[in-house]
C-alpha cells in the first residue's frame, strides 16, 4: 500500500552511474525519500553496489 505524501517529501529513485559503463548485468537502484524544498536538484549519494562489489555514486533518476 503506498504511502500518502506529506507535504515537500517525496520517494526518489537512486540509480548507480558506473554500471551502465560497466557493461555488468543487472541494475543497482535504492528507493529513498527527500524534502523537495529543501533539496530542489537531483540528489546523489554514494551507495553499495552489490553487482560491482564496492561503493559507487548513484543519482536520483525521474
Amino acid at each position: 500500500m503506498a504511502k500518502k505524501s506529506k507535504g515537500n517529501r517525496v520517494q526518489v529513485i537512486l540509480e548507480c552511474t558506473e554500471q551502465k559503463e560497466s557493461g555488468v548485468p543487472g541494475m543497482s537502484r535504492y528507493i529513498t525519500t527527500k524534502n523537495r524544498k529543501n533539496t530542489p536538484e537531483r540528489l546523489e549519494l554514494k551507495k553499495y553496489n552489490p553487482y560491482l562489489k564496492r561503493v559507487t555514486l548513484h543519482r536520483e533518476i525521474k
